[in-house]
């Protein structure tokens, strides 16, 4: 029977996609004791919405805000595969948002906010986290948007 988080995840209509593999040397989730980190996940979703580009150029903040919900989608789909039950999440105690934007572009909270909210709809109480949302000039693969995530695990 799934549990309260899958439910959720149902309710909304929320499929999760398949954790994606590394592009580069490094793991995509580190289990250490009671904490989860899940490395940048970008909004990369098979047969999803492409994002690419800069924000304050030719990305809006509304597409941006979707990167950056397809995004944790990613991060939960890592925290699915490193602990077999979302059930197992107890807080999201962090993430950390880098929005690739022009120098002049200063909506980048409201970008992240599309992570954010994912989290709080679908984890509820144990969604809501501390955070950071900064420019940078350049991400991987020209996407708007690239998300880290910190959690406390049973």
């Amino acid at each position: 029977m799934p549990g309260s988080v899958e439910n959720r995840l149902q309710e909304l209509g929320i499929e999760l996609p398949a954790a994606a593999a590394p592009a580069a040397n490094y793991v995509p989730f580190v289990l250490s004791g009671n904490q989860l980190f899940i490395s940048g996940q970008l909004p990369l979703i098979a047969d999803g919405e492409k994002f690419s580009g800069k924000l304050g150029a030719d990305v809006n903040v509304e597409t941006g805000e979707r990167a950056a919900r397809a995004c944790a989608l990613n991060i939960l789909a890592q925290a699915k595969d490193a602990l077999g039950d979302l059930e197992r999440i107890e807080r999201c105690l962090k993430l950390g948002g880098f929005v690739n934007a022009t120098d002049d572009f200063t909506d980048h909270p409201e970008v992240i906010n599309g992570a954010s909210n994912l989290l709080a709809e679908v984890l509820g109480e144990k969604g809501r986290h501390t955070r950071f949302a900064v420019g940078c000039g350049s991400l991987p693969r020209d996407v708007p948007v690239e998300v880290d995530a910190l959690f406390a695990v049973s």
